[in-house]
């Protein structure tokens, strides 16, 4: 068909496939390989646009929250941007709490939401919202594009795409395309070469439109006077959240120094320190701690809140941060030296550096004080129970399992009593939520492509019921183990009003998940001692299909066992 009336009704569908061709196609020119759909009609430009892409992977989701979760993990796994393409109204808002998780931990996505053309927004039309701005500062860069229209020409739109992802490869986080989709969204293909012509050469190519070049010195440069300074004194070192394989070079470096090494369950591994969130209620293990002068940190946002608050009330006389993101990442504002590096490339020019610290083996007394601490958890581990889960699952885990760890209670529980082994660990520790964690551990693997056992609570498995239809069918072995308590466990351990528990706080639920994993088609296991529960764990790695370990445990238990286990340390000589 030749194209003769710029404004005509004939070509508007054409030409909003048109742009959105030209985005994906931009899009993946610029390192986008996976892209997110969610069911809609607005959004047909969009979805057809990458369902014509080959070098897309597409994943479909029926739940837009659920969707937008899917692609943080697979974000978050595969280190590349990844597309996500929704419909119009609530559609888009459902994406706001991956997004924001998005904007603290800075996991690429490149949101294209579809909208109502300008002239029927806010006028009582069907399904329409403002979408304008909808994510606020949670993102790193918004567009909200114009109708498409031929008045534009096409190098523009492939300018304003390469821009985004520009500030996305130079900030990370999320950008936002909101596109104006005018009807109908369905129609024959229309002849666009003349409209085209000025990007014939991008079309013979496979390069961005617009290359951004930075000048940047990759190389790590330490002051060297600085550093002997610092290695001089008695230091820690912390292994906040790394990426995988990091957590070699922190070790290395902390054997060289001599110092004792704290390791965050995101680290992906543990130290001979292990359960230092339990210790550290010993008097005097924190007194021997609190002689350290120099703080040396890989990576932020720790879980154990003691550690946290170790690090907050200590006068340091040196505080290094170690962590490849911008901005501010101490909660505690210290005076210190802020380095935005790669983890793994300065552990390596530090080590290059040859230096022993003066102060090695200051706190070796804590070794076998960390042991002894294993020691004093260790009879309260025999049966089943959230503790005991927690002390045990590290030796369950087979070679090339990775862990997917939720929040709230389960993942202080690893921090306080596991000793993790050497492997990827993934979490959602930006902004801590419960919601989405199903999802997102279905997209990291789908990116991983490895077997994964995954450790959640109860409330965070139902917030995210509908994700479990992402587990019907994997490639390799996901083992989601859920620990049932009947409700929110975490605020047992709060000093929330008493009278009011249970109302307001761990809302109880009284429901058990062998339904659920059935209406999924999931297998099922519900052990009943810990025998059982290490045979599901061990087996459920070796069978590529997902199954659902339903840990009941009765509510109040893992709560009223930290306080007698921590009574017994804060008593105990483990010095």
């Amino acid at each position: 068909m030749q194209l003769n009336l710029s404004d005509s009704t004939a070509y508007r569908a054409a030409l909003n496939s048109c742009w959105a061709e030209l985005m994906l196609e931009e899009l993946v020119r610029q390192g986008v390989e996976h892209v997110c759909i969610a069911p809609g009609s607005r959004s047909t430009p969009l979805t057809l646009a990458a369902a014509k892409q080959p070098k897309l992977t597409i994943h479909t989701h029926f739940d837009e929250r659920g969707l937008g979760f899917l692609a943080l993990g697979l974000a978050k796994a595969s280190q590349s941007p990844v597309a996500v393409i929704v419909t119009s109204g609530t559609a888009v808002a459902n994406l706001l709490p991956a997004v924001a998780e998005s904007g603290l931990t800075k996991e690429k996505l490149v949101l294209l939401t579809s909208d109502r053309p300008a002239e029927l927004l806010e006028c009582g039309a069907n399904q329409a919202i403002r979408q304008h701005g909808i994510f606020s500062h949670h993102v790193t860069a918004f567009y909200d594009l114009p109708t498409p229209t031929l008045d534009i020409t096409p190098n523009w739109l492939l300018g304003v795409v390469d821009e985004m992802m520009h500030q996305q490869a130079l900030r990370g986080g999320a950008v936002h395309f909101n596109c104006h989709y005018p009807e109908p969204l369905y129609g024959d293909a229309v002849d666009f070469s003349a409209y085209l012509t000025p990007i014939k050469q991008w079309q013979q190519t496979d390069k961005p439109y617009c290359q951004h070049q930075q000048a940047v010195c990759t190389d790590v440069i330490i002051n060297t006077v600085d550093w002997q300074r610092l290695c001089a004194k008695k230091g820690v070192i912390v292994a906040g959240k790394l990426l995988p394989t990091e957590l070699a070079q922190v070790e290395t470096l902390a054997t060289q120094l001599g110092w004792p090494l704290l390791v965050d369950p995101q680290a992906g591994g543990s130290s001979e320190l292990a359960g230092f969130d339990g210790w550290l209620q010993n008097e005097s293990c924190s007194a021997l701690l609190s002689q350290a002068e120099v703080l040396l940190q890989f990576g932020a946002r720790i879980v154990s809140k003691r550690l946290l608050q170790f690090i907050g009330a200590h006068p340091w006389q040196g505080y290094w941060l170690i962590d490849p993101q911008q901005g501010r990442l101490d909660p505690h504002n210290h005076s210190g030296l802020r380095i935005q590096a790669n983890v793994g490339q300065w552990s390596r020019a530090a080590l290059s550096l040859g230096s022993a610290s003066e102060q090695n083996g200051w706190a070796s007394a804590l070794l076998p004080a960390a042991k002894s601490y294993r020691g004093i958890v260790a009879p309260h581990c025999d049966s089943l129970s959230e503790v005991s889960l927690a002390a045990s699952l590290a030796h369950w885990l087979l070679p090339n399992t990775e862990l997917f760890l939720g929040n709230s209670m389960i993942v202080r529980l690893i921090d306080m009593f596991g000793q993790l082994p050497t492997t990827a660990v993934f979490t959602n520790r930006g902004a801590s939520g419960i919601d989405g964690l199903i999802a997102t551990a279905a997209g990291v693997q789908r990116a991983r492509q490895t077997p994964i056992v995954m450790l959640l609570g109860d409330t965070s498995f139902l917030y995210d019921l509908n994700s479990l239809v992402l587990l019907k069918q994997t490639a390799q072995p996901m083992v989601v183990i859920v620990t049932n308590n009947d409700g929110g466990g975490i605020f047992d351990m709060l000093p929330v009003p008493e009278q009011q528990k249970d109302d307001f706080y761990r809302m109880p639920h009284g429901i058990t998940f062998a339904h659920a994993a059935a209406m999924f088609e999931l297998g099922y296991v519900c052990p009943a001692t810990l025998a059982d529960a290490k045979e599901a764990v061990m087996k459920a790695q070796q069978v590529h299909q997902t199954t659902l370990i339903e840990i009941q445990t009765p509510a109040g238990e893992a709560g009223n066992m930290l306080k007698t286990i921590f009574a017994e340390v804060k008593r105990a000589s483990l010095l």
